[in-house]
Order: C-alpha cells, then sequence, then structure tokens
C-alpha cells in the first residue's frame, strides 16, 4: 500500500538518530556528533546547552533558547480515560492535553509521537503502549510523555528523551526524577495573553524566509519529510500548493499513528513561503496547529486559517469547519468555488515535472560527488519559494503599471495555465488585495 510505504520512512527517520540536523552547509567539516547527541535522550546529568541550532555558521537572526514551560506524563485509565498523571509546573493549565497527547485510536498501535497546539504553545508528546498482565489495566498500560514550548523549531531536540521516557513510564511508574531534573534545568517563561517575550517568538508561519535561516528551519522535522511528503501526494502537491497560498482551512485525516501526518502539516505549510518584503500585511497567518481532536471544536470555529491534522472521522461531516479535507491521498473540497482548483492543469504537470528532474540531477551530482551541501529539502522548499516570488514579483509589477492589465502571457510568464489557474488567480488576487484586471478570457464564456 503507499500510505505503508510512505509511513515506513518518515517514521524510521524519526526514531534513530537521523531525526537531527545535518550540519550546516558552511561547516563540512564538522561531525555534526553533538545533534546526534542531543536528539539520543537525555540523563540527570547537567545538559551542556549546545546543539545544531546553535552551531557557527552563516549570519542569521538569533538562535533560539531552549523555552520548555511544561513538562507531563498522560496516561489512559481504564476506569476514568485520558488524565495528566504528573507535570511540572504543578499549577500550570494543560486542560485538554490529555487528549491531544494521546490521538484517538492510539489503542490500535504500539508507539507514536504527537505534534499539537495548546493556547500560544507547541506540545511535542511520545506515545507508548506495553501489554501487562493486569485485570485493572485490561491487559495493556499506555501513557504519553510531552512537552510544551513557545515554539515548535526545538521540539525535535527532544524525541528521543520523551521516546525513552515513556518507556521508563510504561516499566517503572511513578518515578519522575528524570523529568524534574530536565524541567529544571530547561524550564522557560510561559507566554502571557498577549503574545510571547520578544526573544522566544514563535514561528507559527514564515512568510519570508531567509536563505540564511534555511538551516534553522530545516532541523524541524527528520531528514527526507518534504520528499516523502511529494512522493506521498505525487502531482496532488500542486493542489495543496494552490491550497496553501490561499490561506485556506486545511484538515489533514488519517488513522494512527499520527506523527507522519503532523509532518505533512508543516510541509504543507511549508508550499506557501514568499521571500517578498511587505507582501500581504493583511493577508491571515497560515498557523500549523499539528494534531487536533474534538476538543478544539470550538477553537477552530474562529480560524479564518489554519493547517492540521486528526485521527477523528467526524470532522468530515463538520464541514463549516474547514475548506479542504485531505484524506489520504484524496484532496477534496466542498465549496463550489474552489472546485475548479482540484484538476490538475498542464502547467501543474510541467511544474511537477521540473520538480522531478531538478531532483534528479541532486542525486546525481551527490552520487558522483559534485554537491555535497545541498539537499532535497533545500530543493523543494526553495522550488516552491522561487515560484511563489514569481508569481507576486509579477503581480505587484502589473499592480504598479499604468493600465494595471494581467494577460494570459502574464500567466505563462508566472508558471500558470491562463485558462486553468483563471479561477486560483481570480481567488489569489483577492485574498491578498492586489489590485489588477484580469483579462484572461473565462473558458465557459468563449
Amino acid at each position: 500500500m503507499v500510505e505503508r510505504s510512505d509511513e515506513a520512512p518518515l517514521l524510521f527517520w524519526a526514531e534513530g538518530p537521523a531525526v537531527s540536523a545535518p550540519p550546516p552547509a558552511a561547516e563540512p567539516g564538522s561531525s555534526g556528533s553533538g545533534g546526534r547527541r542531543l536528539s539520543g535522550g537525555w540523563s540527570a546529568a547537567p545538559w551542556d546547552g549546545e546543539g545544531p541550532a546553535e552551531a557557527a555558521g552563516p549570519p542569521r537572526a538569533e538562535a533560539e533558547e531552549d523555552q520548555i514551560v511544561a513538562v507531563f506524563v498522560v496516561t489512559f485509565d481504564p476506569r476514568t480515560g485520558n488524565m495528566v498523571e504528573w507535570c511540572l509546573p504543578q499549577d500550570i493549565d494543560l486542560e485538554g492535553v490529555e487528549f491531544k497527547s494521546m490521538a484517538s485510536g492510539s489503542h490500535k498501535i504500539q508507539s507514536d509521537f504527537i505534534y499539537f497546539r495548546k493556547g500560544l504553545c507547541f506540545g511535542l508528546a511520545c506515545f507508548a503502549n506495553m501489554p501487562v498482565e493486569s485485570e485493572l489495566e485490561r491487559g495493556a498500560r499506555m501513557k504519553s510523555v510531552g512537552i510544551l514550548s513557545p515554539s515548535y523549531t526545538l521540539l525535535y531536540r527532544y524525541m528521543h528523551f520523551l521516546e525513552n521516557q515513556v518507556r521508563h513510564q510504561l516499566e517503572m511508574p511513578g518515578h519522575y526524577s528524570h523529568l524534574e531534573a530536565f524541567y529544571d534545568d530547561k524550564k522557560g517563561v510561559l507566554p502571557d495573553s498577549k503574545g510571547t517575550p520578544s526573544s522566544q517568538q514563535p514561528v507559527h508561519w514564515l512568510p519570508s524566509i531567509h536563505r540564511y535561516m534555511y538551516p534553522e528551519m530545516k532541523i524541524t522535522h527528520p531528514a527526507g519529510c518534504m520528499s516523502q511528503f511529494i512522493k506521498f501526494f505525487g502531482e496532488q502537491i500542486l493542489v495543496l500548493w494552490k491550497f496553501a497560498l490561499l490561506r485556506k482551512r486545511i484538515l489533514i485525516f488519517s488513522p494512527p499513528p499520527v506523527g507522519v501526518v503532523c509532518y505533512r502539516v508543516y510541509c504543507c505549510c511549508c508550499l506557501a513561503n514568499v521571500s517578498l518584503p511587505g507582501l500581504g500585511g493583511t493577508v491571515p497567518e497560515s498557523k500549523p496547529f499539528f494534531y487536533v481532536n474534538v476538543a478544539d471544536i470550538e477553537m477552530l470555529e474562529t480560524e479564518v486559517s489554519y493547517v492540521a491534522c486528526t485521527t477523528e472521522k467526524i470532522f468530515e461531516q463538520k464541514r463549516d469547519l474547514y475548506d479542504v479535507y485531505v484524506d489520504n491521498q484524496n484532496v477534496k473540497t466542498h465549496h463550489e468555488h474552489l472546485q475548479p482548483l482540484l484538476k490538475i492543469n498542464n502547467a501543474d504537470k510541467e511544474k511537477y515535472r521540473r520538480l522531478n528532474d531538478q531532483r534528479q540531477m541532486l542525486m546525481y551530482s551527490q552520487e558522483v560527488g559534485e554537491d555535497c551541501s545541498s539537499c532535497e529539502e533545500d530543493l523543494f522548499i526553495l522550488f516552491f519559494m522561487e515560484q511563489n516570488n514569481r508569481i507576486f514579483q509579477t503581480l505587484m509589477e502589473v499592480s504598479a503599471s499604468q493600465d494595471k492589465t494581467l494577460t494570459a502571457d502574464h500567466a505563462r510568464g508566472m508558471g500558470l495555465d491562463p485558462q486553468g489557474d483563471r479561477s486560483f488567480l481570480m481567488d489569489l488576487l483577492e485574498v491578498y488585495g492586489i489590485d489588477v484586471m484580469l483579462v484572461i478570457d473565462n473558458p465557459c464564456c468563449t
């Protein structure tokens, strides 16, 4: 099955040392062992605070510091259901975390990891299910160990620590000394209701991504995440790209395990990066919410743009909560005016062909040793960023011209199909408030 083949490599990366970032390109001589050591676990010994995010390299924005605002253990009680059995600090509001950190349907799998959002913070939890000879526990003990931070870009560092700790909690319930020491070493400041501290701004969305900022960004997911994402969806990636660029509410459904699907949420957001200054100041922020469940319905009702995933099929019936619903590789929308965007046109096929050609060229150059610094993640993210930049650069130039007329030649120059992408262009102009006149004939009227 396609789904099965897609999950395996991603889970392999997530569970093995390769979840760490590769060394930045500017440091080809570095060993990268620091990154592997950090993601490989944490003991009661003092943390040295070193890692790939702080590694020397090209000048970029100030590196984020570790800010763990909570650590917790969630357990499944056969009598009462999911519950927070322990946490630090003890007075922190963790309402709903017991469901976010243990996805619906998790009892059918042995282990998983889950990214989620709680208020202004992001969380990462590792789940494990262990068979036990206990009638009280009905033959299975299930727990999750997780953390909260103002930014999701640092959570990857503690993946293996959390995996080790959840196994420890299953085998020796009630022993929290390692978690206590971890929190004492890494604890940070909880964001207030107005936002996060200025030095700890969360990276909800990166509308503008600088080349030198990329090493900070690509370590938020395991190597191979973006390439597996595109292999999984194939040409449908261009459909998701358009919806992401239009800041639509995108909900991805999948049964557990949900960790690999959380990566798809992140990758979907990466499709809409634009590095042109001064673009879309009033455009709604597209937020990666990662895993959501029925407890998040009230929150989702107020959102105008987001990307999220769920294991709960009931969401499909709640059409007022989303614009685009993704079930396996099936991308669909119930909005009639968005239906034309579901069709793959010739320009989409050409972009997908160019993307694969560039990937083959990169693989060849790596095989012959000509290029050891680039990776597929660079290629994919920059491919879509350059495509987006070309579109918006053209639209802004036309908007600044005297006649403000956008023609079929302009559309082709942007890599779009004048007819097939007419609806997409009209929506794009409306969402970003760009003042141009579209003079491409509607095929229904010719």
